[in-house]
């Protein structure tokens, strides 16, 4: 009933689950750069037709919202192609390199993006991106305790990466972009609510930064 709390037994019962379904045959239709287009034939069930759906074949990401002690999480603008826009995002980055763990990866594109290493990680939210169209699955940490790479160690970013700008700005203020329509990135507007969520009860809610990820297509 409206305005009576969700039980944690009520919760879990609203969970994704896997739901293996008879695939008759699979096609890469595109190769890309970075991801493929895949054409799969299916069957819902064994009395039903067979049906065809194409989607991006993806390698996964991670992305990290970084939180100083101030409470403050860094933003970073950059320029996507895509939809023509400057957009405030949070570090993120493609799980490209075989066999890297995932939190590894998540520290490599804090340093990368954001010139920053955490002492402190915790597992934000896991979601996919788009699973209509695409196979990629995202999981953000959140990371704190935060230190400077030193100079002589960072990473010197190209192309757009080049033109990233950082803002640290207050959680709160961060909820609000969001609401008012200001943010539009996925896994900055996810990281963001799901962080002031988890600071209801001091972050003592959250997963290890090593929970399983049984949604990553290297794990399904």
């Amino acid at each position: 009933m409206p305005g009576i709390p969700e039980t944690p037994s009520a919760a879990r019962r609203v969970s994704d689950a896997p739901s293996p379904r008879r695939l008759l045959s699979t096609e890469k239709v595109y190769k890309g750069r970075i991801w493929d287009v895949v054409s799969d034939s299916f069957k819902l069930s064994e009395a039903g037709d067979a049906l065809t759906r194409d989607y991006i074949d993806h390698p996964g990401a991670v992305a990290v919202l970084p939180m100083n002690s101030a409470g403050e999480v860094l933003l970073i603008k950059q320029y996507r192609h895509p939809v023509g826009m400057d957009l405030w995002e949070i570090p993120a980055g493609l799980l490209d390199v075989q066999g890297e763990d995932f939190v590894v990866g998540a520290a490599r594109e804090l340093a990368e993006e954001a010139d920053l290493a955490a002492a402190q990680w915790n597992v934000l939210a896991d979601f996919f991106n788009s699973p209509g169209s695409s196979s990629e699955a995202i999981r953000i940490y959140l990371a704190r305790d935060l230190t400077d790479v030193p100079h002589h160690e960072r990473h010197e970013r190209t192309d757009e990466e080049a033109e990233i700008e950082f803002h640290w700005i207050s959680l709160d203020d961060a909820v609000a972009s969001v609401l008012a329509g200001r943010l539009h990135n996925p896994s900055a507007v996810v990281g963001i609510l799901a962080a002031a969520a988890a600071r209801a009860d001091g972050f003592a809610g959250l997963r290890p930064a090593d929970a399983p990820w049984p949604a990553h297509p290297s794990q399904r």
